[in-house]
């Protein structure tokens, strides 16, 4: 007779052998995983290039706007071929962000066979969450930062008074969408920290109390981020760096409710441990 605190075990044993498979299998799944990966980069690829017009106007628009009213203002290409490369550079990173679900789809396709039932619930909801934590990064980035971080650059124009020579902008096509792209894909990944916090709390990596216990640090740390990955102007950086600081605090309080969940979900297997292991009336 199997004793009563084994067959919890056995249960979770019985559901990972359901999502094992030999070496040769789980390759050629990545194979399969990553061919349909490309493939939906590729097509994405090629329809976003297809639109390529369309997706420069729309990261030229914040420029396009201060320089509403101002006839002769215009981006200038120096290479006879960077006009083009920068229109495939622009359609391959559309067309990333296009069909990220398809490629996250398809990580989790390889990845969830590997959990358990109750794991595969649990960061599910982080998946969900990392495209939309994305989304509210790189607006925040594409509506408040780049045309706040223009117009201060722009601040800089000389028109050139008193005999003296007049500093007029006129961005390259390549770098200020470069700049732009880059921009907008730091900004998604910071507004990550959620996510990636809670699931170091889940993997038992860092608790609640010591995130509050280094926010001095983090406050700090996340000042020198927004350093790096923003232009060197005191407002961009400050953009950045308050929504980190307030989804630091997100992530204490999501690091929280995973501890709550974890302390409830261990006291109910303890009490089912006790339940099992008691012996039954009459032995």
């Amino acid at each position: 007779m199997a004793d009563g605190n084994t067959v919890p075990e056995d249960d979770r044993e019985a559901e990972l052998e359901g999502g094992r498979m030999p070496l040769l299998d789980h390759l050629i799944e990545l194979r399969n995983r990553l061919i349909w990966s490309f493939g939906a980069i590729i097509v994405a690829w090629a329809a976003c290039y297809y639109f390529s017009a369309a997706i420069y106007r729309f990261l030229a628009h914040p420029l396009a706007e201060i320089y509403a009213g101002e006839p002769g203002r215009k981006m200038i290409f120096t290479a006879l071929t960077e006009a083009f490369f920068t229109y495939l550079k622009v359609s391959f990173w559309a067309a990333i962000c296009i069909s990220f679900p398809i490629i996250a789809s398809q990580i989790w396709k390889f990845v969830a066979p590997g959990l358990y039932k109750q794991e595969r619930r649990a960061f599910l909801p982080y998946l969900c969450a990392t495209p939309v934590l994305f989304a509210m990064g790189a607006s925040l980035a594409y509506f408040v930062v780049i045309p706040t971080a223009f117009r201060f650059f722009l601040s800089f124009e000389n028109p050139g008074t008193d005999g003296s020579l007049p500093i007029i902008s006129e961005p390259k096509v390549n770098e200020y969408l470069s700049l732009v792209m880059t921009l907008l894909f730091a900004f998604g990944v910071a507004f990550q920290l959620p996510v990636l916090l809670t699931l170091m709390a889940r993997a038992g990596l860092i608790t609640s109390a010591g995130l509050i216990s280094k926010w001095r640090y983090a406050v700090v740390g996340m000042f020198a981020v927004a350093a790096v990955l923003t232009p060197p102007d005191i407002i961009s950086q400050t953009c950045l760096a308050v929504p980190l600081i307030v989804l630091y605090g997100v992530s204490i309080i999501s690091c929280r409710w995973v501890e709550k969940a974890r302390a409830k979900r261990e006291a109910e297997e303890e009490a089912e441990l006790a339940a099992g292991g008691k012996p039954a009336a009459g032995e």
